[in-house]
C-alpha cells in the first residue's frame, strides 16, 4: 500500500503530466487542423493570383487594340481616300487578320470586297442594326463565338464607320497571352481555354495535372477562362506536413520537458510554490502561442519570400494583406501586454485634454482597408462643439480600436458600421454600432471578463485572445466611466464607451 508521501507524489505528477498532455492533445488536433485548412487557404491565393492575372491579360489586349484603333481613326480623318493609310495600320498591326469598314448606308468601305466566306460572318455584324446598338452603347463588342470585335469610328466628314476586325490567333497567343502570363513566377501551371474548354495556351504541358480553380474573363474574352494547375509534387498539404513534422516534434520536446520537470519535482518535492506559478504561466504561454493567428502572414509571407509574386499590383495587394494582418497581430499583442500589466498592477495612464473627433477618425481611419475590402458601409457621426476631454488618448484609442475590430470580425451579411460621439447626461459618449451577429442577454455581462468567447456555434472560427473587451472595460474604469452593450442574437450589437468630462 501506498505511504501518505508516496500518494502525494502521485498526485503531484498526475497534476502536471494531465494538463501537460491536454496541451499537447490540443497541440496536435490544431496542427490536424491547419493541414485540412492549408487546402483552402493555397487555392484562395491561386484564386487571387488567377483573378489578377486575367486582368493583366485582359488590360494589355485592351491596350493593343485600343492602340490599333486609335491609328485607325487618324487614318480615316487624315485622307480622303484613306486605302493605303488603312493599309499600313494594318500591316503593323499583327493581332489583326482581317479588317472590314462598313459605312452608316451599309456600303462596304474597306476593302472593296468581302474575302472569301467573310460576308456570312461579318455582315450581320456591321449592318444598320449594329451600328444603332453600337452608337446607343457607345463602346467596343466581342462577338465570342469568332474573336470578332466591332467598334464605331467616325470619317472625315464625320459620318459613323462600323469597324470589324478578326484577331490573329497566333500573335494573340505569342505576343499576348505568352507575354502576359510567361512572365509570373509560379510553380502552378497556368492555361487559357476557349469556350469549349479546349486550351489556347498553356505555359507549361498540362498532362495530368489536376485543375485547382479557373476564372472566366470579361469583356475582352468571353466566354474563355484562365486555369490554374497544380504541378506534380507541388501539393500545398507535403509542405504543411513538413511544418506539421516540426511542430509535432517541437511539441513533444515540450511534454518531455514538462514531464521531466514533473519527475524532478516528485523526486525532490522542493519549491511547490515556485514550481506551481512556474507551471501555469508556461501553460498559459504555449496555449497563447498555439492561438496566435499567424496561417494568412505566413502563407502571404512564403509566397513573397519565393518569389512568385512579380505584378507591381498584386505585390502591394499583398503588402496591404500582410500589413493589415500585422497590424491586427500588433493589436493582439498590444492587448495582451496591457492587461499583463493591468493583472501585474504595473498600467499607468497619463490624461491630458484631448479632442474627440481626431481621436474616433484617425482610429477609425486605421481600419480604412479592411472595411473596403470586406463592404462595409460606414457612417462617423461626431457632435459639433464637443469639448475636450481628459483622458489618455493612446488608451481609449485603443479602447475604441477593440470595439471596431470586434465589430469586423462579427459582422454578418449587412455589414454596417456606424460610430458616434456625443455627450449624454454630463459624460461622453463614444458608441460603435453594427449589424452583425449580436449577442444573447445571458452572455452579455460575461463578455468583459478576461479569455471569455461567446459560444455560439457562428462565432467560432473567429480569431480574438479573449482580452480585447476585458482590456476596454479596464480603461474605461480607470477614466472613471464605464463601457455598455446592447444587443440582440442577429440584429447586431452597440458598445458605448461612456467617460467624464471633468475627470483630470
Amino acid at each position: 500500500m501506498l505511504s501518505p508521501s508516496a500518494r502525494f507524489s502521485a498526485l503531484a505528477l498526475l497534476a502536471i503530466v494531465a494538463p501537460a498532455t491536454i496541451v499537447a492533445a490540443l497541440g496536435y488536433v490544431s496542427i490536424r487542423q491547419w493541414e485540412a485548412s492549408s487546402e483552402l487557404l493555397y487555392r484562395e491565393q491561386a484564386r487571387d493570383m488567377a483573378t489578377m492575372a486575367a486582368e493583366k491579360v485582359e488590360m494589355t489586349l485592351r491596350r493593343a487594340e485600343d492602340d490599333f484603333l486609335d491609328r485607325l481613326q487618324a487614318a480615316l480623318r487624315a485622307e480622303r481616300s484613306p486605302g493605303r493609310a488603312i493599309d499600313a495600320v494594318l500591316a503593323g498591326s499583327p493581332l489583326v487578320r482581317r479588317l472590314y469598314l462598313v459605312g452608316a448606308r451599309g456600303e462596304l468601305l474597306y476593302p472593296r470586297a468581302w474575302k472569301e466566306s467573310d460576308a456570312a460572318i461579318f455582315g450581320p455584324l456591321v449592318s444598320e442594326p449594329a451600328q444603332r446598338k453600337l452608337e446607343r452603347g457607345g463602346q467596343r463588342v466581342v462577338i465570342a463565338e469568332n474573336q470578332i470585335c466591332r467598334a464605331l469610328l467616325t470619317g472625315r466628314g464625320g459620318e459613323p464607320v462600323v469597324v470589324a476586325f478578326l484577331r490573329d490567333g497566333d500573335t494573340l497567343r505569342r505576343e499576348i497571352l505568352a507575354t502576359t502570363l510567361g512572365a509570373l513566377e509560379s510553380p502552378t501551371i497556368i492555361a487559357v481555354l476557349d469556350r469549349e474548354g479546349r486550351t489556347v495556351y498553356s505555359r507549361a504541358p498540362i498532362g495530368d495535372a489536376p485543375r485547382v480553380l479557373s476564372v472566366q474573363f470579361r469583356d475582352a474574352l468571353p466566354d474563355w477562362q484562365l486555369a490554374v494547375y497544380q504541378t506534380p509534387g507541388a501539393s500545398p498539404r507535403q509542405a504543411v506536413r513538413r511544418q506539421v513534422m516540426f511542430f509535432t516534434g517541437a511539441l513533444g520536446a515540450l511534454v518531455a520537458v514538462i514531464v521531466a520537470g514533473s519527475v524532478a519535482t516528485w523526486r525532490l518535492m522542493r519549491r511547490e510554490t515556485e514550481m506551481a506559478r512556474l507551471k501555469s504561466d508556461f501553460v498559459a504561454n504555449v496555449s497563447h502561442d498555439l492561438k496566435t493567428p499567424l496561417s494568412v502572414i505566413r502563407m502571404f509571407g512564403e509566397t513573397l519570400e519565393m518569389g512568385r509574386v512579380t505584378d507591381e499590383g498584386r505585390r502591394q495587394e499583398y503588402y496591404r494583406v500582410i500589413t493589415r494582418e500585422g497590424e491586427r497581430l500588433t493589436r493582439l499583442i498590444d492587448n495582451v501586454l496591457d492587461f499583463s500589466r493591468i493583472e501585474g498592477g504595473r498600467q499607468t495612464y497619463r490624461m491630458t485634454p484631448t479632442s474627440v473627433e481626431p481621436l474616433v477618425r484617425g482610429t477609425l481611419e486605421t481600419f480604412a482597408y479592411p472595411l473596403a475590402q470586406q463592404g462595409f458601409k460606414v457612417e462617423v457621426s461626431v457632435a459639433p462643439d464637443l469639448p475636450e476631454v481628459a483622458m489618455d488618448a493612446d488608451a481609449v484609442g485603443q479602447a475604441l480600436a477593440n470595439l471596431i475590430d470586434n465589430a469586423i470580425k462579427y459582422s454578418a451579411d449587412d455589414r454596417a458600421l456606424t460610430v458616434d460621439a456625443r455627450v449624454v447626461d454630463g459624460r461622453l459618449v463614444i458608441a460603435v454600432t453594427d449589424r452583425g451577429l449580436g449577442i444573447a442577454p445571458e452572455e452579455q455581462a460575461k463578455i468583459f471578463e478576461k479569455f471569455y468567447r461567446v459560444g455560439r456555434s457562428d462565432t467560432q472560427g473567429r480569431r480574438g485572445s479573449g482580452v480585447g473587451l476585458a482590456l476596454v472595460r479596464h480603461i474605461a474604469e480607470a477614466h472613471g466611466g464605464d463601457v455598455t452593450v446592447e444587443s440582440a442574437p442577429g440584429e447586431g450589437s452597440r458598445f458605448s464607451l461612456r467617460l467624464p468630462l471633468g475627470r483630470s
